[in-house]
């Protein structure tokens, strides 16, 4: 069978943007944070019809406040601490992704018509959302999970 080519760019149009909750972009102290995904004019309501019966919602997201050259592509020191480990960039959450995407689990409070009301997004207002998913347990993680010390010491005060 002989090898497709495919085009390495890939085009992804915002279901929808943050409104509100936090203006800067900051690392830690987001469980508190309430915002609103708002979807985009092209969707109808009748695109969240069921969603409020879960609890918590995954986003994803893109970092567009991230430069192009802050991107990283190795090994850094998350946030630049030192005294953690050199890693590579794929081994820990920063924003400094190669893509600048982001993946988010929050809290859903409710669904208003194209809104979704959640809290614990870490996502700055203006934020473009690629997608929403109503997280289950049965995508979660399965078995025990392990990280080293370095990722629970930064997730201290993350949320």
């Amino acid at each position: 069978m002989p090898e497709s080519k495919t085009s390495a760019e890939i085009v992804s149009d915002p279901v929808g943007r943050v409104v509100g909750g936090r203006g800067e972009v900051r690392d830690d102290e987001w469980g508190g944070v309430a915002a609103v995904i708002r979807l985009d004019d092209r969707f109808a309501p009748e695109a969240l019809a069921g969603l409020a019966a879960f609890s918590h919602v995954e986003v994803v997201h893109h970092f567009d406040r991230v430069p192009v050259e802050k991107v990283e592509t190795g090994a850094r020191h998350p946030r630049g601490n030192t005294d953690w480990p050199l890693v590579g960039i794929l081994a820990q959450r920063g924003k400094n992704r190669p893509n600048r995407l982001g993946v988010s689990r929050c809290r859903l409070l409710r669904v208003d018509g194209r809104d979704l009301h959640v809290e614990g997004l870490d996502a700055v207002d203006g934020t473009p959302v690629l997608d929403i998913k109503p997280c289950m347990t049965e995508f979660g993680p399965r078995g025990a999970t392990t990280q080293p010390d370095w990722a629970t010491e930064i997730m201290r005060r993350y949320y």
